[in-house]
């Protein structure tokens, strides 16, 4: 399991899964899907979205040796569907001190998804907000209806990067080249 170095302190850490037929039970996805996770390290760390359930186990492994042993101080949840927030809670009870941040209309989905209330440990930003994780800083833009109401995008400023939720994908994994379980599945 590997990540990879998009910019000095960020890394992609997000799973491919080849094994899905129909995303959201719907869409035919020949090609697969990825589940795209970042970290950002510097004198705080942030986890950006997590990944599908399915495909936990694998991305906890990349998450870890991403981590190098660190412990991470926040996770930005930008979308609630299930492909992004499908690890959230796994997260939220591995590290007891991670704070999550959400935009206003994702908390209340906390409890709603998971059955905790997680309190003070949820950290609800708003449209312009920053969050400065040292020499790198978030600055969040709700995005209503990119996908569902709740989702925002986040500008890292320092290095110009825009993690984007839904926005400007399409459907297919990453690792192109990796050969599907089972070739006469659709």
């Amino acid at each position: 399991m590997t990540y990879d170095v998009i910019a000095p302190g960020v890394k992609y850490i997000g799973v491919d899964d080849l094994d899905i037929d129909l995303f959201e039970g719907q869409y035919d996805v020949p090609e697969g899907v990825s589940y795209n996770s970042y970290l950002i390290e510097d004198e705080k760390i942030a986890i950006m979205d997590t990944v599908d359930v399915r495909k936990k186990d694998e991305w906890e492994k990349v998450l870890e040796k991403a981590l190098d042993g660190k412990i991470p101080d926040y996770l930005v949840v930008q979308h609630f569907e299930p492909d992004h927030s499908g690890s959230v809670k796994y997260i939220m009870e591995k590290y007891p001190q991670v704070v999550a941040v959400c935009s206003p209309k994702a908390k209340p989905m906390f409890e709603r998804f998971f059955d905790v209330d997680y309190g003070d440990r949820i950290l609800v930003v708003k449209e312009g907000d920053t969050l400065s994780l040292g020499e790198h800083t978030l600055q969040f833009v709700m995005a209503p209806m990119v996908h569902w109401p709740e989702v925002m995008v986040n500008y890292e400023s320092s290095e110009k990067v825009l993690f984007s939720a839904d926005g400007f994908g399409k459907l297919g994994a990453m690792s192109r080249n990796a050969e599907r379980p089972d070739e006469t599945r659709r």
